[in-house]
């Protein structure tokens, strides 16, 4: 198991930061759509 991941590094950095990445645009498409429910909301008052 430490062989492997010796040899493959950089994918698994890689990897890594591709998850992080995705969570954080997840997170930024889920609030924009949250906002824009509550601008909707407020503009109907």
């Amino acid at each position: 198991m430490y062989e492997f991941l010796n040899q493959n590094q950089m994918y698994i950095v890689l990897v890594v930061t591709m998850l992080i990445w995705s969570g954080i645009i997840w997170y930024l498409v889920r609030i924009d759509k949250k906002i824009g429910r509550i601008e909707k909301r407020m503009k109907k008052d």
